[in-house]
């Protein structure tokens, strides 16, 4: 990682507070050239405190975007960090609006000329993309990283139609325990604490909202690009990894706004959820590949964008030595369009010739602890995010494998599942793992998917399953690209529980599967196009100075990343993971933040109902000159019935010793 310290362009900070029309004030960081003519601007727009938690990231690009000649403002969204108001719904209208908002204030700006950009990581990436669909006439242009297009299938809510157990619970209590922070009287003034206790009476956690629209509804369709690509007027680079759920958006954005003469990129890489200059992998000069981006759109020189193929990608090579390994090989990969005429799907049955003509179906019902070794939905990097050797897992599953490859198979997009299929219930779920077998038998996962059976039809309406009777289903996987090296052999795995990626349906019946009609529909790529092309290079990752924040004590707080523990005697599963976000740390403005957080997941190896997660943060803000020592402690608990999802969230907050505030939210939300 080179630093770059020196710039075409000194830097000047400022902090700002933005009005919208109906009197709420944001506040802002800005970087800007120490020039005197006006200049582009490009916002990042985020819910969490842009003082503290994302100073440090921060300081790595925006520096450096104003470095190069652009006004780069960090704004935290209204009823977060030091912003005034009211916390929100995520991704709701009003924080889109407001969106709206500041990149028409920030063009109004005398010292910008009117041209705005957007970019951002996860959050701030999927609002740019919200606030790209809302058209405002300065947004020229949005990079977007590991973002999504669609709120209800593509955001870690739900997967295939299912709840998405872990994540969904985790996060929801993440926003939950992040809303409980107070301004920082060093930037929100003396009134600090009444704007707190302002936002504390507001508060409603998340999951309540989640969980009661099971179906993709007006909620889920309120301000989602899927619904109206043809509304995007901006530029779109949109950058995913294999490792991030959120991948296939890249191949979404790259054939609609494509199909729609909507200048757009897309890059698929292999990178956990992260921006691709921090994570490990081949070397990515992400910023300068932004920079090009902006000055093709924001200032109008040529810089060679167009001349860049639509989608370039990374096929991933075998790992044979560490599945859990994000720096593998593999190889980057040009397609002229999007979907890529080097690629066609190739059949493959389940069932083997010789046993399909008299095949029965085979019963699928794993025990409920499948899925313990999925790793994370949502990988940010740490040790124990991704899954192992699935082995373990295989052995829970209905595995077919193919024959071992004689050459090299390379696929690029989304691989299908058509199954026969009969269920004993009226509800159920399908999971589907695409695993490479190894000829010593290891076996790394390739890509998964899931679908709840009740959404078989469409994931806007519930439809019970006929029990007993059979029916085809056909869903997706999500996108990979990888090459079977010769000698492998693919493996589908099939499994009825996925915990704690999926909830489990109350009964737990399993399904049945006739090989003999069902298939695996494979994006086959032909790699031999790839020699007339010119190779795919980046720069070197290039970042600012960074920030000087100390690491401090933590008290020996921090535990392993993932941890798996079994009561052999009582049948009970229990998963213990580090969200890996917080620490303690001071500031170079006196601040001092500690911030840990734990969720842990049990199941019984036979009842779909012991299904319980729960969630614990504890919080510190404190900076000795003037005295202030804020803590929250926050627990958020998911379990189950037959009937409803149990939800019940408590925070306590305290001003130095004082209890200022206390509540205990308890839901219970029909199933």
């Amino acid at each position: 990682m080179r630093i770059r310290e020196q710039y075409p362009h000194d830097v000047v900070r400022d902090e700002l507070r933005i009005p919208l029309a109906d009197g709420t004030r944001l506040f802002a960081r800005s970087w800007r050239p120490a020039v005197d003519e006006p200049v582009p601007a490009l916002l990042e727009y985020l819910p969490f405190r842009s003082t503290d938690r994302t100073a440090q990231q921060d300081a790595q690009r925006h520096p450096w975007y104003a470095g190069h000649g652009y006004a780069s403002v960090r704004v935290d969204v209204r009823g977060t960090g030091n912003s005034e108001g009211a916390p929100i719904d995520a991704h709701a209208e009003r924080e889109v609006l407001d969106g709206v908002e500041v990149v028409e204030w920030l063009a109004a700006q005398p010292w910008c000329d009117g041209t705005v950009g957007m970019f951002g990581l996860s959050w701030g990436g999927c609002t740019a993309l919200q606030v790209a669909r809302r058209a405002p006439e300065p947004l020229k242009a949005v990079v977007a990283v590991c973002a999504s297009d669609d709120r209800y299938d593509d955001d870690s809510y739900y997967l295939g139609g299912a709840v998405a157990g872990a994540e969904t619970h985790a996060w929801a209590a993440a926003l939950f325990a992040s809303a409980t922070e107070p301004p920082d009287p060093r930037y929100a003034g003396e009134d600090w604490r009444a704007q707190w206790l302002a936002r504390l009476e507001e508060l409603e956690p998340h999951l309540h909202t989640w969980l009661a629209h099971p179906l993709r509804d007006g909620y889920w369709r309120s301000e989602c690009v899927r619904e109206d690509y043809a509304a995007v007027r901006a530029a779109v680079l949109a950058v995913g990894g294999w490792h991030d759920p959120r991948r296939d958006t890249v191949f979404r954005l790259v054939e609609h706004l494509g199909a729609l003469g909507t200048p757009v990129r897309g890059i698929v890489g292999p990178w956990a959820h992260q921006y691709p200059d921090e994570a490990a992998g081949p070397p990515t000069g992400f910023l300068q590949e932004t920079l090009r981006w902006w000055d093709q759109w924001l200032k109008g020189e040529d810089r060679g964008v167009l001349d860049d193929p639509p989608l370039r990608s990374w096929i991933r090579g075998a790992a044979p030595d560490d599945a859990t390994a994000l720096d593998g090989a593999g190889r980057w990969v040009a397609d002229a369009s999007w979907p890529s005429p080097q690629v066609a799907t190739t059949e493959i049955g389940l069932a083997q010739p010789a046993a399909a003509n008299d095949a029965q179906p085979l019963p699928v019902r794993s025990p409920q602890q499948t899925g313990v070794e999925a790793g994370r939905l949502v990988p940010i990097g740490q040790p124990g995010d991704l899954p192992p050797d699935q082995r373990a897992e295989d052995g829970r599953s209905l595995c077919f494998d193919t024959v071992p490859l004689t050459g090299t198979l390379e696929i690029l997009g989304r691989t299908r599942l058509r199954l026969r299929l009969s269920c004993p219930e009226r509800r159920g779920t399908v999971i589907a793992r695409l695993c490479d077998v190894a000829p010593d038998g290891a076996s790394s996962l390739v890509t998964r998917g899931a679908l709840n059976l009740l959404g078989r039809h469409g994931a806007d309406r519930a439809e019970p399953w006929p029990a007993g009777e059979s029916g085809e289903v056909e869903f997706a996987l999500a996108a990979a690209g990888y090459a079977f090296p010769p000698g492998h052999r693919l493996r589908v795995a099939l499994s009825s529980a996925y915990w704690p990626w999926i909830w489990p349906h109350p009964e737990g019946a399993g399904f049945a599967v006739d090989a003999a009609n069902s298939a695996l529909l494979l994006p086959v790529r032909d790699p031999e196009p790839d020699a007339a092309k010119p190779p795919i290079s980046f720069a070197a990752p290039e970042q600012a100075e960074p920030l000087e924040v100390r690491a401090l004590d933590a008290g020996g707080e921090r535990r392993a990343g993932r941890a798996v523990a079994r009561d052999v005697a009582a049948g009970l599963w229990a998963i213990d993971t580090d969200p890996g976000l917080g620490g303690a740390r001071a500031y170079p403005d006196g601040l001092e933040r500690t911030e840990f957080g734990r969720d842990r997941y049990w199941i019984q190896e036979d009842d779909p109902l012991s299904a319980h997660a729960r969630s614990d943060w504890r919080l510190r803000l404190k900076r000795p000159e003037p005295e202030w020592d804020v803590r929250v402690i926050a627990v958020a608990e998911t379990g189950c019935t037959a009937e409803a999802f149990v939800v019940e969230n408590g925070v306590k907050c305290y001003d130095g010793a004082e209890l200022v505030f206390e509540r205990t939210w308890r839901k219970e939300i029909p199933r």
